[in-house]
């Protein structure tokens, strides 16, 4: 799917990835749930987040602080307080240490808080995406304290992309279990054939 450039298309990607992204949650199995999220042995994944989500809870929450901080930017400026997107003391070249700080804060979170935090924060987010014009949200200049960029895209990037990139992960983490039961399985047939040589 395209990069939604229309308001249906932002509602329509939204909902649709949070569709997909509830469907693969509710497919995980107890295995998958408990086990670390561990892509150490995977040279191409050398973003930060790779080391820092060791769960579920630490995704959803991930993107539970992304809303929060949509929905707090977009209130702030609509009541007249000049406000960037992100809070200080950060910016784009420090928001890995914001990331950092949103994981800390959430590690006494529960996995069934995080999820109803989630939920909730999906549906507010697309009912004040509802409240916009396509032109307010996507024409560059409509909206004064939208710098260089459209309301419209800063949507998109705290939905169905982020989305995606949530079921990319838990995608590699579902083939990290299977690889470590294959891996068992393995294990025990290599046993068992040394068991019978004896």
């Amino acid at each position: 799917m395209s990069r939604p450039t229309t308001k249906t298309d932002l509602l329509t990607a939204a909902t649709v990835n949070f569709e997909k992204l509830n469907t693969l949650i509710l497919g995980l199995t107890e295995t998958e749930l408990s086990m670390p999220l561990d892509f150490s042995n995977d040279e191409k994944k050398k973003e930060a987040h790779w080391k820092r989500d060791k769960n579920l809870r630490d995704i959803l929450i991930h993107l539970y602080e992304w809303h929060q901080l949509l929905l707090n930017w977009v209130q702030q400026n609509q009541n007249g307080h000049s406000t960037p997107f992100l809070p200080q003391p950060y910016n784009w070249r420090t928001y890995g240490e914001m990331n950092m700080e949103f994981w800390n804060k959430h590690q006494g979170t529960s996995l069934e808080d995080a999820r109803n935090m989630f939920q909730k924060s999906h549906r507010e987010v697309a009912a004040l995406a509802e409240c916009f014009s396509n032109d307010e949200l996507f024409s560059k200049g409509m909206i004064k304290w939208v710098p260089g960029s459209t309301l419209g895209s800063y949507f998109v990037s705290t939905t169905s992309s982020h989305y995606d990139w949530a079921m990319k992960k838990l995608k590699a983490h579902k083939k990290n279990c299977a690889n470590v039961r294959k891996d068992k399985i393995h294990y025990k047939t290599a046993n068992k054939i040394c068991d019978n040589l004896q």
